[in-house]
């Protein structure tokens, strides 16, 4: 999993690693700057525009740097008479001292070489950005969208007019950006993440436990979760020792949900799966999943079992069960989110239409309410993860936010197919957080692995075994 930082949690990590003894502000500025200039290519002129503050600093050692290895590069300020301070201003210094000098327009797209320039700079605003461009900062963005698809802009750290805490911002643009030390949230999240263009992430060399001894290190509250690694099994395992899963699914007319449950407990490797579903829908169900024992509910819970899945295919009331348990679609009722959030060992898998159902909170509809929707509920010992594109799951204060899958997901039945492969990965002995992580990974991943366009939950069910096997073989995912 990959660490996603608020500004302030990468501010507080700067901190840490400055008082520490280990670097110097202006040190780590000038990390920054050399794994920007490794970005560029040699032999092109380069047009840097450099803010006010610290990424203002960051633009000019990239400068520097360039004309150091005989680069004609070129360096924009925000105003006439640029007032740098600290370290940008040591920066502004060491510029003019190699002979470079600092130019000024109040609008660029009246520059005849600034429309013919291949390569930008985009050193305005950074990380402490937190408002829409103005003036001459959106002159120059207003002049990087004219020119789209016909130029490079390199983006320090993220492209101006983004918000490094919002995921929604989509003010400007980079086809690259230089992410220095962690991600923030517009790197990893939808749709700021595709402002961004290819994202290098610039290692500062920062430690991020325990930056030094006695200091605390920061442990971030989100988390990207771009592969998993599956545990080994015992060469001598049988059925028993890789769980059993009873699902109380299906009603007339919603047999499949069912059998999707099903498949996805099986294909993930549960040893045992028992479907407990209406007696009008029995059969049907047993002869598409010969593999799963198909009980008519009698309101008894089989001996042995190890995980409890409720609410595919229309069942809305939840046994009494006190063992590990997954609720999925019909068992998640309005206002009842709290309640299950409370309960020990227990895993709900709503959309987000259930989701301010099961909360009575307004219906998230961007990604920054999604995610402090998930936050504000994260507070007991259940697992919650929120389907859709890029799910996040909740646990203890702490987000998770899947980076695997595609649009062809948004189709009936693949969340059935998701309730059960986390109720397989739960019956095998993983924690009610890492079954979650790991089964939208799986899910997203099939996905990915079948390409772009519309699937068919069946499509999942048959890619899931090969995506495995390519994991316990080592082989790439």
């Amino acid at each position: 999993m990959i660490p996603i930082l608020t500004s302030e949690e990468m501010r507080t990590l700067e901190r840490l690693a400055v008082g520490s003894g280990r670097v110097t502000s202006l040190e780590l500025q000038e990390l920054s700057a050399k794994g920007a200039v490794a970005l560029i290519p040699e032999g092109v002129r380069v047009d840097v525009v450099a803010g006010p503050g610290n990424n203002g600093g960051d633009a000019l050692a990239v400068a520097r740097l360039l004309m150091a290895r005989w680069q004609d590069v070129r360096v924009w300020a925000l105003s006439p008479d640029p007032a740098w301070t600290g370290d940008a201003e040591i920066q502004h210094q060491q510029w003019l001292a190699a002979g470079g000098e600092v130019g000024f327009t109040d609008d660029p797209l009246t520059e005849p070489a600034l429309r013919e320039s291949a390569w930008f700079v985009d050193g305005m605003f950074g990380l402490s950005a937190n408002r829409a461009l103005s003036g001459v900062g959106k002159a120059w963005a207003d002049l990087w969208n004219y020119r789209k698809g016909h130029c490079e802009i390199l983006a320090l750290d993220q492209p101006s007019g983004l918000r490094p805490d919002d995921p929604d911002c989509m003010e400007s643009y980079a086809t690259r950006t230089a992410c220095f030390g962690y991600q923030k949230l517009c790197h990893a999240l939808m749709p700021a993440r595709a402002a961004c263009g290819e994202i290098t992430v610039v290692d500062l060399s920062i430690i991020y436990y325990n930056p030094a001894p006695g200091l605390a290190g920061i442990v971030p509250r989100h988390w990207l979760v771009n592969k998993i690694q599956p545990g080994p099994h015992p060469w001598n395992a049988h059925k028993r020792d890789k769980g059993h899963v009873a699902i109380r699914a299906g009603s007339l007319g919603m047999s499949g949900a069912a059998v999707l449950a099903a498949l996805g407990a099986l294909r993930v490797g549960a040893g045992l799966v028992t479907v407990l579903t209406d007696a009008d829908v029995r059969a049907e169900i047993a002869c598409q999943v010969p593999e799963a024992m198909v009980r008519t509910w009698d309101g008894v819970i089989p001996e042995g079992t190890d995980v409890l899945l409720v609410g595919p295919g229309g069942v809305k009331e939840v046994p009494e069960w006190k063992g590990p348990l997954v609720l999925d679609a019909s068992a998640l009722k309005d206002g009842e989110g709290s309640s299950w959030m409370a309960r020990p060992d227990t895993i709900i898998t709503p959309h987000s239409g259930e989701f301010s159902r099961l909360f009575r909170l307004p219906k998230a509809e961007t990604t920054r309410a999604r995610l402090n929707q998930c936050w504000s509920v994260a507070k007991g010992p259940g697992v919650l993860v929120m389907k859709g594109a890029q799910s996040i799951t909740a646990e203890g204060g702490y987000l998770y936010i899947n980076d695997s899958g595609h649009w062809g997901l948004a189709t009936g039945g693949t969340g059935d197919f998701l309730a059960g492969m986390v109720a397989g990965l739960r019956a095998q002995d993983l924690s009610p957080r890492a079954a979650v992580i790991n089964a939208t990974w799986l899910h997203g991943r099939c996905a990915d692995r079948l390409g772009p366009g519309p699937l068919l939950p069946r499509d999942l069910a048959e890619e899931l075994p090969k995506l495995l096997r390519d994991l316990y073989a080592g082989r790439p995912a």
